[in-house]
């Protein structure tokens, strides 16, 4: 028998005692601590594991922007925002839920979904720090874009509005339903409707259609090709490096042994039907492969598998895990395993998850065990293009963030507190839109921080 769990009074009871530890208007606030770290200092204490060749290229992406700069510097903000009061109400956290980890891919039904889809650093914390990262993101890219303060305000009250009311709606729904909530195609065509113009519209259509185009099929011409009468994956150093170029025969060949044991080994993960699916396929070739901005550095590797024949392919990615960013501010892991965190937090976190999402842990061939998790490398996937958006689409684009990641927590935490903390006025809103200003400010010192490191030879930056 389980224990008598609060009722809903009590729960929203919960909610608004937390009003008492950090009233909403105090969301607004942000004063780093007068010890604060040096952001390149953090930074390069996250590179001192990654590949070293790699690393330059990290901070060259990071460089090209402070939106850039922002999306590499998740574990500058979890650490102010570890310094910060919080409600005390924890949800499952994605950890870095800046807007472009936003987006569309395929549901197992084959259905078009939005909803989150980056994991590397979800753990349970604090709901409101998923919040303030989507919010800074946005005012970020508003300033990017030259919006004015007021319009970038505008842009993070509705988003954080969006989150608010669908919090509301999910503290109100039966847990099935909750549970069963997603976005699909038509109900974004449903949303936008009336709120897009000719061009708005044409634009959400060609997005849509051209996320159905991406996927393992144009992934499998684009990155290989056939060599001597055996398809490959093709070099594009130093972003895509396939095994036969990164080491000699000896080495390749542990190496080449090393990952068909992890795939091997993680399909355990897997339930028994996909397992058996994955069982139909045979690896041919790996490459190591660049991702992301700040996960430039991690071990990432490319599988190239084979089913049927040459016309039937799979491409898997398979991506080191290492602690999440925000280990050192919350309760540790409930997981040994670093890719079982991320598989675990995701399939919590997203609606509709990818069939091949699995984990494992392997030794590599310098002797260190190390966490990997696994997907599909695409299936469907249509990613937003910020620098694009006009002021009014971009508050849109929020707004759809705001209330995929309302559904999230609401599965993952409890819901009607979060509702009760948040209540039905706009204070936590406006308090946000303030919070996020401040913290674009901090973001531009830390951006112009690593600049000045580059400029003094301290790090060393380059593009590829």
């Amino acid at each position: 028998m389980h224990e008598a769990r609060p009722d809903p009074e009590e729960r929203a009871a919960l909610g608004r005692a937390a009003r008492g530890r950090v009233p909403r208007k105090a969301h607004a606030e942000f004063e780093p601590p007068a010890d604060r770290a040096d952001p390149v200092e953090v930074l390069e204490g996250q590179s001192a594991d990654r590949v070293p060749e790699l690393v330059p290229i990290r901070y060259g992406r990071m460089l090209q922007s402070p939106f850039s700069f922002y999306r590499g510097a998740a574990a500058l903000m979890a650490a102010d925002l570890g310094t910060q009061p919080s409600t005390g109400i924890e949800a499952q956290l994605c950890g870095d839920a800046h807007l472009l980890n936003f987006g569309l891919f395929a549901s197992p039904e084959r259905h078009l979904v939005f909803d989150l889809n980056d994991f590397d650093e979800t753990l349970p914390g604090p709901w409101e720090w998923d919040v303030k990262r989507l919010a800074v993101s946005l005012a970020v890219a508003g300033r990017e874009n030259a919006f004015p303060a007021k319009r970038r305000r505008r842009v993070v009250r509705t988003a954080v509005q969006s989150y608010r009311e669908a919090m509301r709606g999910f503290a109100g729904m039966r847990n099935l339903d909750v549970w069963y909530a997603h976005t699909d195609v038509e109900r974004l065509r449903v949303l936008f409707a009336g709120r897009l113009d000719k061009r708005g519209r044409r634009r959400l259509s060609h997005a849509l259609e051209t996320a159905r185009t991406r996927d393992h099929l144009q992934a499998f011409e684009k990155l290989t090709a056939v060599v001597d009468g055996t398809r490959r994956i093709t070099s594009d150093p130093p972003l895509i490096v396939p095994l036969e170029e990164l080491l000699a025969d000896v080495g390749r060949a542990e190496l080449e042994g090393r990952l068909r044991l992890l795939v091997e080994r993680y399909g355990h993960t897997l339930a028994a039907d996909r397992r058996h699916l994955l069982d139909q396929f045979r690896m041919v070739d790996a490459a190591r492969k660049v991702v992301g901005v700040g996960s430039v550095g991690t071990r990432c590797w490319v599988v190239l598998m084979l089913g049927r024949d040459e016309d039937d392919p799979l491409l898997l990615q398979a991506k080191e895990a290492g602690p999440s960013v925000l280990a050192p501010y919350v309760h540790t892991s409930a997981y040994g395993n670093e890719g079982q965190r991320v598989v675990c937090g995701q399939r919590l976190m997203q609606a509709a998850s990818d069939i091949f999402l699995g984990w494992e842990r392997v030794t590599g061939i310098d002797g260190r065990q190390r966490d990997f998790y696994v997907r599909q490398l695409h299936d469907w996937k249509g990613s937003a293009r910020p620098e694009t958006m006009s002021p009014g689409q971009l508050q849109l684009f929020g707004e759809l963030c705001g209330a995929a990641l309302a559904r999230a927590h609401a599965r993952s935490g409890d819901r009607i507190a979060i509702a009760s903390y948040l209540g039905g006025g706009d204070v936590f809103d406006r308090a946000l839109a303030e919070f996020a200003e401040a913290y674009a400010d901090r973001n531009e010192q830390d951006f112009r921080a690593l600049a000045e490191a580059v400029h003094r030879g301290r790090v060393e930056a380059r593009l590829a």
